[in-house]
């Protein structure tokens, strides 16, 4: 009888993770194809970069939303509202690497192409191998906050004039390792029964790519951009 019910268990807990999983990925392909429409339009429009600040605001606020809203139908409109935002505000940035760059194109798609074999190569390993990654947790979480400290310190530095070149590429770089990691801890944590809501996961994995693409886009940039 203990085994019967342990086994129903299983099973239910096992329908949970993959319904989780399906219902992640499927939401986190919309919100990445919705950013990149997003994107497309400011870059068309040939929109100016938008004041760093006021994107970091609306990011929290939207973010703040969606937490708020993660059980119920609102919290995937806000999902929605906050990748396209992010989108928005990412064309711009790729108008001036393709304009201002010789290989910006080049760039921009060794960027694009990179995250996207990252993140899938990530993926597959931690559904594979159902590996626990929770232990870095701690570890992703303080790395975060310091890296994203040092990069209000450079950013608020090269407004006032003074450029860090150096420590913006070792913070671009340690950012990428940082989203890998997230990548790893998240997906480790929907496989193995730790995250239940797939709006928070899916928020988690396209904050992941999202640095993870920008970062790339700075570390190549500094070792193949071409201003001629």
């Amino acid at each position: 009888m203990n085994n019967s019910n342990t086994t129903v268990r299983e099973q239910a807990r096992t329908s949970i993770t993959n319904k989780v999983l399906k219902n992640t990925y499927i939401l986190l392909s919309m919100t990445l194809l919705f950013s990149a429409f997003t994107a497309f339009v400011s870059y068309a429009m040939n929109i100016s970069v938008v004041n760093p600040f006021i994107t970091l605001g609306l990011y929290f606020l939207t973010l703040y939303l969606t937490t708020k809203n993660k059980n119920n139908a609102s919290g995937i409109f806000w999902v929605f509202c906050l990748t396209g935002i992010l989108g928005f505000t990412l064309g711009p940035i790729l108008n001036i690497y393709m304009n201002n760059l010789s290989n910006g194109t080049e760039i921009v798609a060794t960027a694009l192409m990179l995250t996207g074999t990252i993140f899938l190569s990530l993926s597959a390993y931690v559904n594979y191998t159902k590996k626990d990654f929770s232990f870095m947790g701690g570890f992703i979480t303080s790395g975060i906050v310091l890296a994203f400290a040092a990069s209000i310190i450079l950013l608020v530095s090269s407004m006032l004039g003074y450029y860090f070149p150096l420590m913006m590429l070792g913070i671009s770089s340690l950012f990428a390792l940082l989203m890998c990691g997230l990548i790893l801890f998240q997906t480790s944590s929907i496989v193995n029964g730790g995250e239940d809501n797939y709006v928070m996961a899916t928020v988690t994995l396209y904050i992941s790519i999202y640095n993870l693409f920008t970062s790339l886009l700075h570390i190549l940039t500094a070792f193949m951009g071409n201003n001629d």
